[in-house]
């Protein structure tokens, strides 16, 4: 993976760019700039404490976008690639990249292949290889993903652990939401608890009133988190496990940064609020913290699922490959195997580069698959407010 992609352990907004790749969404940023505009620079009339409301402004002004792209500072199209789009379709790429590049250093070599095969044998050298890395590449992935796999296998006692410790967490959940039963599908799950903190919110900004001391810190996030909770609600309605969406919405969710912005406010503002608005902090920020677990068990799901995706595609890929490599082996050492010429190369050219491409399919699928899976796991390092992407916060932190 490049060294330059974005740590982040939470996600971004919305969906966008070509076919299918998510387009980001602005109503969270915009809501929040409105209000910011209004409230993060005081008026020339109102001296008293302005220099404290510019700084909040200026902090404000430095937090992290509520889109992906925004945040990471990573191309759209490059994004799409790595997360959003068909691991088929992303396995067929550098495929098509092998083809072309024997295609194209047949038309520039002054010695035809026809001519190196009839003095040596590097097709059967060439497939031979592609024939011990495919059979020994195939047993390896399945191998390590059966292992990984198998941690789900256990006796009794600990099956029975789990199943208590997810019970424990889906009725805090419950008591904390106010509700007979959490919803059992992730999707609807996750929905639950971004609505949940939407409505904190809400109840957050009643219960602050109209204090002109903490007025305009409180609004712009209430404005924010709302924002952004309802675009993530929105992304979460009506998804399926197993596909990447449900996951791809749960790391739009910005909570850490939520989680920090609350605890901020709570700590500036402490003798400003009144003791209900501070308990509607606090309700925010213990909503936010159920969204953190949630995620990494639903990620861990999805990883899992991926990997025996991988595994049967790697096992269904290696049948052409194996079959494509060893017919190369057994009836192209001829030269007069394949004859003919099309567009001033040998036919032999063209059905070499098609054969090492397809030779080459289970890798390609490795490839695709792991792209993403490793992209998840880098934006999912850290759990809860630590925010390990490279942020413009100030060198000089006001620890007081």
């Amino acid at each position: 993976m490049p060294d330059d992609e974005a740590a982040a352990e939470t996600g971004d907004n919305e969906r966008g760019g070509p076919a299918g790749e998510r387009s980001p969404a602005t109503t969270g940023d915009a809501g929040t700039a409105a209000v910011r505009a209004d409230g993060g620079n005081p008026s020339s009339e109102d001296n008293a404490g302005g220099d404290s409301r510019s700084d909040e402004g200026d902090r404000r002004d430095e937090e992290p976008s509520d889109t992906m792209r925004e945040r990471a500072g990573e191309n759209r199209i490059k994004l799409w690639l790595l997360l959003d789009a068909n691991r088929w379709f992303i396995a067929v790429l550098p495929l098509s990249v092998v083809f072309v590049t024997v295609i194209l250093f047949g038309v520039l070599d002054p010695t035809p292949l026809v001519t190196a095969v009839e003095a040596a044998d590097p097709i059967e050298t060439l497939f031979q290889a592609f024939v011990t890395a495919t059979i020994t590449g195939v047993t390896l992935v399945v191998s390590i993903n059966s292992l990984v796999l198998s941690q789900e296998l256990g006796p009794l006692g600990d099956q029975r652990e789990r199943m208590e410790g997810a019970m424990a967490f889906r009725s805090d959940v419950e008591d904390d939401l106010e509700v007979p039963a959490a919803p059992p599908e992730p999707s609807a799950f996750l929905r639950a608890l971004v609505e949940a903190a939407q409505n904190r919110a809400e109840d957050l900004r009643e219960a602050a009133g109209e204090n002109g001391d903490t007025e305009a810190e409180v609004s712009a996030y209430v404005e924010g988190l709302v924002a952004h909770a309802s675009a993530v609600s929105e992304e979460l309605e009506d998804e399926q496990f197993g596909t990447f969406d449900v996951l791809f919405a749960a790391l739009d969710f910005n909570y850490s940064w939520k989680i920090y912005e609350a605890r901020r406010l709570k700590h500036e503002f402490y003798d400003s609020l009144t003791e209900d608005a501070r308990t509607a902090l606090d309700d925010v920020v213990n909503t936010l913290t159920y969204f953190g677990p949630a995620r990494e068990h639903f990620k861990t799901l999805y990883f899992q699922w991926e990997l025996i995706n991988l595994s049967r595609a790697m096992l269904y890929a290696s049948i052409p490959s194996l079959a494509i490599s060893a017919s190369a082996i057994l009836f192209l050492d001829n030269p007069d195997s394949v004859v003919g010429m099309t567009f001033g190369v040998h036919n032999l050219t063209y059905v070499v580069a098609f054969a090492a491409a397809v030779s080459l399919l289970p890798f390609a699928v490795l490839l695709s698959i792991m792209l993403r899976v490793a992209t998840v796991a880098k934006r999912t390092l850290s759990i809860g407010p630590f925010i390990l992407r490279s942020a413009s916060r100030s060198e000089d932190l006001d620890w007081e």
